[in-house]
């Protein structure tokens, strides 16, 4: 396989793969290719973005603080771009942004929030960029948020971090719709009852993106869509998660193919509906990811937007553009 062409013309090498193919079974083909979608950095250093803790912050002064959080997400936002730029290089219609990409936007002493509304216009660029190349843009807040926790304070807490995500949407000029979702998962079991409640709250800019996604130990995939039926909100469906939750052996058994046309039902705009993928590292029920993607369910040759969550990144995104999408 001819190895990936980044943006500074240098040959990255390939991971060790698998001698066989990669493999599906059915004969089930779309007309128009699944888009795949790469997620945050890239397995080589060409995408990376700066962060920084609380702790450090913390022990800088009101100015220092200022200083460096505006050079940061100057940083960041160029990164963003250059993002962009190596997903239109690659065929890459779908990214997904960092949860991360400017941290600390929601402290107490709001210098983060200023810094990103005097930075609207460059924010509104970026936005109005990925729109012009057909890329879409999507988030996966990271695993605080917890809608249906027990505790008070972290549902407050997760509804604030939602609130954070959306402004950065609106800033960046994207819709408030699923196209430019919010994805996270179920959070703690048997809760549905306060899920279901605590979204039917949440404000406009956050619900009109809101996804939920099945998981590998608290919701199933039928769990989830039960919630997602009852809150109007988008399903995305995780076939590896579905298979580990299930204890299943291959993707091709009939509950996967179910689950994936059930999840696409919770969609007003079938076509926006985004899966993802995994494979096992080191056996198939494996929840840890491996490098590349060798198995695909033969029912994602019907999805319309793929996240492919594997180690080597834009790595397993080129076999797969050349091997399975061939």
């Amino acid at each position: 396989m001819t190895p990936v062409q980044l943006n500074n013309q240098k040959k990255v090498k390939l991971l060790p793969t698998s001698e066989s193919p990669i493999r599906e079974t059915g004969t089930e083909t779309l007309g128009d290719r699944p888009h795949l979608g790469l997620v945050c950095i890239t397995f080589s250093k060409e995408i990376r973005f700066r962060t920084m803790t609380r702790t450090r912050y913390l022990k800088l002064s009101e100015a220092e603080r200022e200083t460096t959080l505006k050079e940061l997400y100057l940083n960041n936002l160029n990164r963003l771009d250059e993002a962009l730029s190596f997903c239109q290089q690659h065929q890459i219609q779908l990214y997904r942004i960092p949860s991360g990409l400017f941290p600390l936007s929601d402290m107490e002493d709001e210098i983060g929030t200023q810094i990103l509304e005097e930075m609207r216009a460059d924010l509104a660029q970026i936005g109005q960029r990925s729109h012009q190349l057909g890329i879409r843009m999507v988030l996966h807040p990271d695993q605080y948020v917890v809608l249906s926790s027990d505790s008070l304070q972290v549902v407050q807490n997760s509804i604030k971090i939602l609130a954070r995500h959306a402004q950065t949407f609106d800033l960046l000029g994207l819709p408030r719709s699923p196209w430019s979702l919010m994805n996270i998962h179920g959070g703690k079991s048997q809760r549905a009852e306060q899920l279901v409640r605590v979204v039917s709250e949440l404000p406009e800019e956050i619900r009109n993106r809101l996804t939920f996604e099945n998981d590998e130990y608290a919701y199933s995939a039928s769990e989830i869509l039960e919630i997602c039926q009852r809150t109007n909100v988008p399903m995305v469906f995780d076939a590896h998660h579905h298979i580990c939750h299930e204890g299943l052996t291959s993707y091709d058994h009939p509950s996967v193919t179910e689950m994936f046309y059930a999840a696409r039902s919770t969609w007003t705009n079938p076509e926006w509906q985004l899966v993802h993928i995994s494979n096992g590292e080191k056996a198939f029920n494996d929840r840890q990811h491996s490098e590349l993607i060798t198995l695909m369910p033969s029912v994602y040759r019907e999805a319309p937007w793929i996240e492919i969550e594997a180690k080597a990144k834009e790595q397993a995104i080129a076999r797969l553009q050349t091997e399975w999408l061939r």
